[in-house]
């Protein structure tokens, strides 16, 4: 099986300029790896890593120390084009928040990254609908903004969007917060097949019953925790 995430020897800390540029460490010496099928969920007390461990793999956190590899690239050496050129085909990542420019369709913002890949607008369109259609976001709302929706309808729409393309490595937070017991349904079934076709997923799950169906591991980040001498 083939490791698509590779985190070795990972350290991370924060420099607060605000206190005279204090440093503080947040995490020493982590080290995982997810293979093509697998799930690895991250667990550990609020506050002990997870989303910063997240973050540094998707590239929006810089790393101090270590290595983070993703398909073969060193995200935490690589120059931003590189980074974007991986998230564009290969690493897809669902946050608890969507985040999308104004105004601009629902049925677009989930086609999106498969336009940027050069799909031609209506099989783009069509697959952007079938993943709404499943997830329970009504027609009529999708000539609108997200932007305007309640917060689940947005945590789906954000789901649409990381799901359109089949990407090889996806990192998810927390997919399944604030869905009613459909909706996590079809969250886990999303998963499910992701995990069929090869993908190797990274995510974050405070849902026990999720977490214990479509995990394969658990990494508990609190062993990367600083130890204070």
């Amino acid at each position: 099986m083939r490791a698509m995430i590779e985190v070795a020897g990972v350290g991370k800390s924060f420099t607060l300029w605000n206190q005279g540029g204090t440093v503080i460490p947040v995490m020493a010496g982590a080290s995982l790896a997810v293979g093509q099928g697998e799930c690895v969920g991250l667990t550990g007390a609020s506050g002990a890593g997870k989303s910063t461990l997240m973050r540094m793999v998707w590239g929006n956190y810089l790393a101090q120390e270590g290595s983070i590899r993703v398909a073969g690239v060193e995200v935490a050496r690589a120059a931003p084009r590189d980074v974007i050129a991986l998230r564009r085909a290969t690493l897809g990542y669902v946050s608890q928040f969507l985040r999308v420019v104004p105004r601009v369709p629902t049925l677009d913002v989930v086609a999106e990254p498969l336009r940027v890949l050069g799909m031609p607008a209506e099989e783009a369109r069509n697959r952007a609908a079938a993943l709404l259609a499943r997830l329970n976001i009504p027609e009529r709302l999708w000539g609108l903004s997200p932007t305007t929706f309640s917060g689940g309808e947005q945590q789906r729409v954000n789901i649409a969007r990381g799901f359109a393309h089949p990407y090889p490595v996806l990192l998810l937070d927390e997919p399944t917060a604030s869905l009613d017991a459909a909706n996590r349904e079809v969250v886990l079934r999303l998963i499910e097949e992701a995990k069929a076709r090869g993908a190797a997923i990274l995510g974050i799950f405070h849902d026990e019953g999720a977490r214990g169906r479509v995990c394969d591991r658990l990494v508990d980040v609190t062993g990367f925790t600083p130890k204070a001498h």
